[in-house]
């Protein structure tokens, strides 16, 4: 039996943000994973971090996370994606208010049941066509992996330490059980010559790599590294502590000068 969605969010950055031709999209995403270089893991992939830029420019770098998760010929049910709000709300957390995200690839069910039950522990405020990318933006590399799944969203605005934790661990009650990834949307630095990125960039990739939830959050902090996604890194590193996860690895770095050539100001 075919479901026909009634309540689809409006996709703001299709054929802008990525391709919007479905031929296209899938060419472009198989392309940026087909290419990463990526020595399996050790170990089962619990939760991964890929950023969000336009895919031009973070497409090469999330090919190496997804190309980890490709390797392992996952069996995944539901995705928990955390990233940041770029948007003002009036809560410490936002989620969809529809039935369905769509993208050029088709329709990603909300697991509205799970979102309910993670309400109970985190608040979050429920939006409608809303404008956010650090969330669709990872869901063409979802697709074209996982095939069908359902969709966990989370955009977070209160990005401390003390939500990421509540977050994290209320997301590891939530799919305990279940055939589950987690993912993290963030960027990081912003608008630095390359070489002062890569300094402040590798501030919080050592904090990743060492699995230090709080330090990525307290590398913002003390202007020592930035993300604007820390919340969601340490969410997600949080969340896969508590579903056994005892390792991170970085397989993948790379700014947008890599792509354009202007190492002036780079992402």
């Amino acid at each position: 039996m075919t479901h026909v969605w009634q309540d689809i969010r409006p996709s703001p950055i299709a054929g802008k943000w990525y391709p919007g031709d479905p031929g296209h999209l899938a060419a472009a995403v198989d392309e940026y994973i087909d290419h990463a270089l990526v020595a399996p893991l050790a170990g089962r992939l619990i939760g991964l971090l890929s950023p969000h830029a336009g895919h031009r420019y973070s497409g090469p770098v999330a090919g190496y996370a997804f190309k980890a998760l490709q390797q392992q010929t996952p069996e995944v049910d539901v995705v928990a994606l955390i990233g940041p709000s770029h948007y003002p709300y009036d809560a410490a957390a936002v989620t969809s208010a529809h039935e369905a995200y769509q993208t050029p690839l088709g329709m990603i069910p909300v697991d509205r049941a799970s979102l309910d039950t993670l309400g109970k522990s985190v608040p979050l405020g429920c939006v409608r066509k809303d404008p956010e990318h650090s969330l669709e933006i990872i869901l063409p590399f979802l697709q074209r992996i996982l095939g069908e799944f359902r969709l966990i969203p989370v955009a977070l605005i209160d990005q401390s330490t003390t939500m990421s934790e509540r977050l994290g661990h209320a997301l590891a009650d939530v799919l305990a059980g279940q055939k589950a990834l987690l993912v993290a949307s963030s960027d990081l630095s912003h608008f630095y010559p390359q070489a002062v990125a890569n300094v402040l960039d590798r501030v919080v990739l050592d904090a990743v790599a060492a699995y230090d939830a709080a330090g990525v959050i307290r590398a913002e902090e003390d202007q020592r590294g930035f993300a604007c996604g820390r919340g969601a890194i340490a969410s997600v590193m949080v969340a896969s502590h508590d579903l056994n996860a005892d390792a991170a690895q970085v397989v993948g770095y790379g700014t947008s000068g890599d792509v354009t050539g202007d190492y002036q100001q780079v992402v």
